[in-house]
């Protein structure tokens, strides 16, 4: 589905088998529309008549001459352009649709990278598409339809209004929901989740538990853990979007999950489970696999937002990902020096005299300098590289010390106890 609209692009990959619609992907452009084509029209117009700066309403003038030059030249090789200003200007100039299409190409082009984003997302080639169906009226555009057919290689279907394709799809859709099903209409359309479902983690990060495109209804679980020893509570903070950062992606609800047993960090095994139902509601729940402790969340994804918003949060996923992997990365090893510092310090609280006075003051002294490496990083005077660098000088620099901690364990372990004991436990 190849829609292009006054204001916005949009394109959809879909599988039709034995009845069936399945949407595989979904993308566009929120910025890219038939108006584009009017500007840049309009832009070239000024150009060639070398026209002075416009009044507001002189502009208005010429962008409704612009458009309508644009549509006559959808159905003719040539036209003249004849137009008289409130400033007194008078425009006649003679354009070509060679003209047109030349002067609009970058914007045809626009499109197909979106197509080439959609058809990746969907793991299909341009050959493996059979047919397009063009919406909007700015397909009427002769060379849009050429640049359309040259890359899928086939004739795009043109018998439908364009204009009126999508009214007479969403009729015909209503009309089955509400019941109305005539002989000849086993068929069935599943939509997909236009943008990620993911949960918040330690140090602002999504983790993505249901990726975009994911046919619906659908359900996806994952397991997590507790990061402090003793924690018998977690919070939930469910989300939606493509970027890395909780503060970058678009916030859908929060709970908690209480009651979890005190346990030692990372002994937990929390499950979250998300379901997103026909209708696109979605359904969060968290259970605590040991105690079944268990807390639940019901949100609907689409709630306030439009299809606009939808292709500016694809669009600036595109753009940044470069530097949220770098932010993500950055934030990882944070969370990472946190967590080997809490261990470390609650083991030095509980077997620090396994180590001698001068070992004391080395730990010490790797301690500290990832809580500087923290600091620096937080600051951006250092990378994660650098960051991650004291984290393992700190792990190599307490080897050592988790051997002690261990042959202590397993001596109070075995003491007073039988081989045969040993043996049976």
């Amino acid at each position: 589905m190849y829609d292009l609209g006054g204001g916005t692009f949009d394109i959809s990959i879909l599988k039709l088998s034995k009845g069936v619609f399945e949407v595989l992907s979904t993308g566009g452009d929120s910025a890219l529309g038939g108006d584009d084509f009017d500007r840049r029209l309009f832009c070239w117009i000024s150009e060639q008549a070398k026209l002075a700066p416009l009044s507001d309403e002189d502009t208005a003038i010429l962008m409704v001459k612009a458009r309508e030059i644009k549509e006559t030249l959808s159905t003719k090789p040539e036209t003249m352009i004849d137009a008289a200003l409130n400033s007194g200007e008078e425009i006649h100039l003679r354009i070509t649709a060679a003209d047109f299409a030349a002067m609009t190409q970058h914007l045809v082009a626009k499109t197909m990278n979106a197509i080439k984003k959609a058809l990746r997302d969907a793991n299909v080639d341009a050959d493996d598409v059979d047919g397009v169906v063009m919406v909007g009226g700015a397909t009427r555009m002769p060379h849009v339809q050429r640049a359309v057919s040259e890359f899928f290689h086939t004739t795009p279907h043109a018998n439908i209004d364009p204009d009126k394709v999508v009214a007479l799809g969403a009729a015909i859709q209503a009309n089955l929901l509400a019941g109305n099903r005539a002989a000849g209409d086993d068929w069935l359309l599943l939509d997909v989740i236009p943008l990620s479902l993911g949960i918040e983690t330690m140090g602002g990060l999504v983790e993505k538990i249901i990726p975009r495109n994911s046919t619906i209804p659908c359900a996806r679980a994952q397991e997590f853990t507790t990061f402090k020893d003793g924690q018998t509570a977690l919070a939930v903070h469910v989300l939606q979007g493509e970027r890395e950062l909780v503060s970058d992606c678009r916030s859908l609800a929060r709970f908690e999950l209480r009651g979890i047993p005190p346990m030692v960090a990372g002994a937990a095994r929390i499950r979250i489970t998300y379901q997103v139902d026909a209708d696109g509601l979605l359904s969060v729940s968290a259970r605590e696999l040991r105690s079944g402790v268990e807390a639940s969340i019901s949100v609907k994804p689409a709630y306030g937002l439009g299809d606009d918003d939808i292709a500016r949060m694809l669009q600036d996923s595109y753009t940044s990902a470069d530097v949220d992997m770098v932010a993500r990365a950055l934030r990882e090893e944070q969370v990472e020096a946190e967590r080997i510092l809490l261990a470390t310090r609650s083991a030095l609280d509980e077997d620090g005299g396994l180590l001698d006075d001068a070992e004391r003051v080395v730990v010490d002294g790797l301690m500290n300098r990832v809580r500087d490496a923290i600091v620096q990083s937080q600051s951006g005077a250092i990378d994660h590289q650098a960051l991650k660098l004291a984290i393992e000088l700190l792990a190599d620099g307490t080897e050592d010390f988790a051997s002690r901690r261990m042959d202590r364990s397993v001596r109070t372990a075995l003491t007073g106890k039988s081989l045969d004991q040993v043996v049976q436990d």
